[in-house]
């Protein structure tokens, strides 16, 4: 049963270009197979999530990722009365502006943009849903809802201080209401992001053999699922173990955030979604408890994990691959793809018009395209550990794709 302050797809601000409504899906619905369909969604299949994309096929990518967190957002947003397709679409949507090479090619493009107004992933996926893409006949765009453009502007929270550019040029056509808390849907696929992560983090990083067994087993909450298992599973083989403990945990996430969630609900007593929005604070939580704990997690995983001298010195190398592929472009634009350098023809040589072209084009970049292109262009073989191979690397000039 939906919650009176569920998102009520009936109820939308709508598009910012109106269109006549489907006969068999709500718009909510509409936006999330929109995402599904969109070049940028693809193209997560091969961008890194903390391991570079072809390291190994059995670590998650962007792709993947996203599938997780729209599975943990659906999950949570039943349990809470909420509407499942609006927080689908928006966890789903949630990382479409992330660079090729993870948060260490956002890293590097912010560097290269702060003279243009930075660069900022969030931003980047509105820019990307409401101008890349340009597949429609009648506007740039997916043409999202107003909801669901609020969710992927807003899941972290309000958006105060000085607004990137990306996200602020939207804005201005279409007020998202960047100073308010977002809808609750929005707000569990924000949680949902991080029970994710965190879960596939602690898998990943034991497939990489970065830590073992029983160092996980000794962290908190995670102590408590292993002493579980071996108790209902004595002498469980090394594999099984650490997975049916990895899955409580998941469990444990997902339990606290449902139960912590619907208690800040119970005692907000929101009546439509706007109480939501109003109420100057996050419904969707973690108790206070489990927080503590993950931040305890999560400073394990920044040591024997992101910051693992393996890990740090494939940061170096493709960092390198960003800051030489940006002025390669800006001083010779005519190294863009064909369907690229129209738009450079339109800004009549505007600095900062064409630096934004060229974040959009690299951005757009999966791992494999960014290391092909980068020996391309300098003439440099990929170095040990970046020779892309298979289909991935394959260079067509698709206008929104980076490639």
């Amino acid at each position: 049963m939906r919650a009176p302050y569920a998102s009520d797809p009936l109820r939308s601000r709508g598009r910012l270009y109106p269109e006549e409504e489907s006969a068999f899906r709500s718009c909510f619905q509409r936006d999330r197979d929109r995402i599904i369909h969109a070049s940028a969604f693809r193209r997560l299949k091969h961008k890194t999530q903390v391991f570079i994309e072809h390291e190994g096929d059995y670590f998650r990518t962007r792709l993947t990722h996203s599938i997780e967190v729209g599975q943990v957002a659906r999950t949570i947003a039943g349990a809470l009365g909420l509407n499942q397709e609006l927080t689908e679409a928006v966890a789903l949507a949630h990382d479409l502006g992330h660079t090729p090479f993870g948060h260490t090619g956002e890293d590097a493009m912010h560097e290269l943009m702060a003279p243009y107004g930075g660069f900022d992933h969030n931003a980047q996926a509105i820019r990307i849903v409401t101008n890349l893409e340009r597949t429609y006949a009648e506007w740039d765009g997916l043409n999202l809802t107003w909801e669901t453009l609020e969710g992927i502007a807003k899941h972290n929270g309000p958006v105060v201080g000085q607004i990137p550019y990306a996200l602020a040029d939207y804005n201005r056509l279409h007020d998202l209401e960047l100073s308010t808390h977002a809808s609750a849907e929005a707000q569990v696929a924000a949680l949902s992001d991080d029970i994710a992560y965190n879960n596939h983090d602690l898998h990943d990083g034991l497939r990489a053999e970065l830590f073992s067994t029983d160092e996980l087993a000794e962290l908190p909450i995670l102590s408590g699922c292993f002493a579980e298992v071996d108790r209902l599973y004595p002498g469980l083989n090394y594999y099984r173990r650490r997975h049916e403990a990895l899955r409580r945990f998941f469990g444990v996430l997902v339990s606290d955030v449902i139960d912590v969630s619907r208690a800040n609900l119970e005692a907000l007593k929101p009546e439509r979604v706007e109480d939501v929005r109003a109420a100057g604070r996050m419904m969707v939580r973690f108790s206070p408890d489990i927080w503590s704990d993950l931040k305890v997690i999560r400073g394990f995983l920044f040591q024997r994990m992101y910051r693992a001298p393996e890990v740090v010195e494939m940061r170096k190398k493709v960092t390198r691959i960003v800051l030489e592929l940006f002025p390669l472009f800006m001083e010779s634009p005519d190294l863009l793809p064909k369907q690229w350098r129209k738009d450079v023809e339109d800004i009549e040589g505007d600095e900062l018009k064409l630096a934004r072209i060229v974040s959009d084009y690299i951005s757009g970049m999966t791992d494999r395209f960014a290391i092909v292109e980068h020996a391309r262009l300098t003439g440099a073989e990929p170095e040990p550990g970046l020779r892309a191979s298979g289909p991935g690397h394959i260079r067509y000039a698709d206008r929104i794709s980076g490639e």
